[in-house]
């Protein structure tokens, strides 16, 4: 089959050696200490991940630079997760201990596993979205910093999750995780009818209103708002 540029290329052309030798047949993992995990295979090979906090926005810069990390310490395998930590994949043994004090003295945070608080989750925020009540950025940054202990440490009951959502649409996963941080519009939208006809299309704004609080206003030839509906949901802006 012809190779073309559509589409992601396949995750497996991706994967460790060692993964791909052993795919599907791991025997069990273990946590060895904060931010360090250990599988083992059925066929005894061995793969350590060291896991470190990431921003969810990151420079080109920083992407090379954990590039060249991985380059140096484990063949420049790395992946993201889905809550935006970054993870080192060693498949040898001696560079562990070399690779975790090079990411310390670099200013990296190892850990988030076994009972200590994930990276956050967090909304696109102002730097992308239409609609955000406040920004979720700095509000993972002011947390992370205060709680930044119990994420190199497992000292906490259980594993615990934290997500930040910068509006009710609630586009992050503060709905599946042990604490939510919540941004909320308080004010209803206020309708500039010169605008609106000139630039909306009102069937679409009243179509993508879901507690149908905006409906016609003929004699505007415009739109008109039913606060005590209205859940600020900013989809009418977007």
């Amino acid at each position: 089959m012809a190779r073309t540029d559509f589409g992601p290329p396949s995750y497996k052309d991706m994967l460790p050696p060692v993964i791909q030798k052993n795919y599907g047949q791991w025997k069990y993992h273990e946590r060895v200490k904060p931010g360090v995990l250990k599988h083992v295979a059925e066929s005894g090979d061995e793969l350590y991940t060291v896991r470190v906090g990431s921003g969810r926005l990151v420079s080109t810069d920083w992407i090379r630079d954990v590039s060249e990390i991985a380059d140096k310490f484990c063949g420049g395998y790395l992946r993201f997760t889905s809550r935006h930590n970054l993870e080192f994949l060693v498949s040898d043994k001696e560079q562990v201990e070399p690779l975790i004090a090079h990411l310390q003295e670099q200013g990296y945070a190892v850990g988030g596993t076994g009972h200590a608080i994930s990276n956050p989750v967090h909304t696109q925020g102002w730097i992308h979205c239409h609609t955000p009540a406040t920004d979720a950025s700095g509000i993972v940054k002011a947390v992370m910093d205060d709680l930044y202990e119990y994420f190199t440490d497992s000292k906490l009951p259980a594993y615990c999750r934290i997500s930040p959502a910068c509006c009710l649409n609630m586009c992050g996963a503060v709905h599946c995780s042990d604490i939510a941080i919540l941004g909320i519009h308080r004010k209803p939208p206020a309708v500039n009818h010169e605008l609106v006809r000139a630039k909306c299309e009102i069937p679409n704004v009243i179509a993508a209103c879901p507690t149908g609080a905006i409906r016609p206003d003929p004699k505007e030839k415009s739109l008109t708002v039913n606060e005590d509906k209205c859940m600020y949901c900013g989809n009418c802006y977007t």
